[in-house]
């Protein structure tokens, strides 16, 4: 389409884009598969040679120790695909390996969870209305009481 300097509505947008998705999986896909296959095979393999025999050796353990855990489950092309995932993940074990720390170190960032940090302490009730037995304590109605006996009122003696 040759470009316009006319806006596009959002509907005719939709439609462009709709037209644009249906059309996409109408294309054979098996044209595009396998030159991604070629290109991720040599790109493992030119990540390969950049591994020390070491990491080489511990890539390839970790996609043995995979397999045995389960012998059954992977097709040939997951097998390929788990030996190219083991290969890339090796450079950057080896690069958080380098990194010199000791058990001294303490952590660079610790956790504080946002629960503990924010929470508020709890508040007392305002006091309830006196007489009322369920907002009371056990111990408030005792202590509710004078600790003196009142004086009569006809002698005024205690």
């Amino acid at each position: 389409m040759p470009p316009t300097d006319k806006p596009v509505s959002r509907r005719e947008f939709a439609r462009r884009a709709a037209i644009g998705a249906a059309s996409a999986t109408l294309l054979p896909l098996r044209d595009f598969v396998p030159a991604a296959n070629a290109a991720a095979t040599a790109q493992a393999a030119a990540s390969d040679a950049k591994l020390s025999p070491q990491s080489q050796a511990e890539a390839e353990s970790r996609y043995q120790a995979i397999l045995q855990q389960y012998p059954d489950r992977f097709s040939e092309a997951q097998k390929a695909e788990l030996k190219r995932l083991s290969i890339a993940l090796q450079p950057s074990l080896d690069h958080l390996r380098a990194y010199p720390i000791s058990n001294s170190d303490l952590p660079a960032l610790y956790l504080k969870p946002l629960v503990d940090r924010d929470k508020k302490p709890v508040s007392k009730p305002a006091s309830a209305a006196p007489g009322s037995a369920k907002s009371a304590a056990p111990g408030a109605a005792s202590s509710a009481k004078p600790a003196t006996k009142p004086a009569t009122p006809a002698t005024g003696k205690p």
